[in-house]
């Protein structure tokens, strides 16, 4: 069993509303953010990978692009952008590319913050 990970960083912007009322997020504001994707399996016999890394970079490229310098509040498909909600986008657009998907986890390392998402199947 293996467990291979690539890392991609995008920066982008959001608004967001909060259970406690802080001023600074209702305003348009920035991060810095680091994504971590993680497929789990054996080593394909014939391959010996557990993923194509040209196809597993691709897919990553494509989240990437859909995220790094944008609004995240315009976001197809996201909703609020918390660290939960990105995660599990990220998921939806690698799932299929990425056989053997185990965790994609997003970190705002300026402030030690990360969540990781499991999947539906994890549940």
């Amino acid at each position: 069993m293996h467990e291979l990970s690539k890392q991609f960083r995008f920066e982008a912007a959001h608004t967001l509303n909060r259970a406690i009322d802080v001023e600074p997020s209702r305003r348009i504001h920035g991060h810095s953010y680091r994504a971590e994707v993680t497929v789990r399996g054996a080593a394909d016999p014939d391959s010996g990978m557990v993923v194509d890394l040209g196809l597993f970079s691709r897919a990553l490229a494509e989240a990437r692009d859909g995220l790094d310098h944008r609004f995240l509040d315009e976001v197809a498909d996201l909703g609020p952008a918390t660290l939960e909600n990105l995660s599990a986008w990220i998921w939806r657009r690698v799932e299929s590319v990425c056989p053997g998907l185990h965790k994609v986890t997003v970190y705002r390392d300026s402030e030690g913050d990360a969540c990781s998402y499991f999947g539906p199947r994890a549940a």
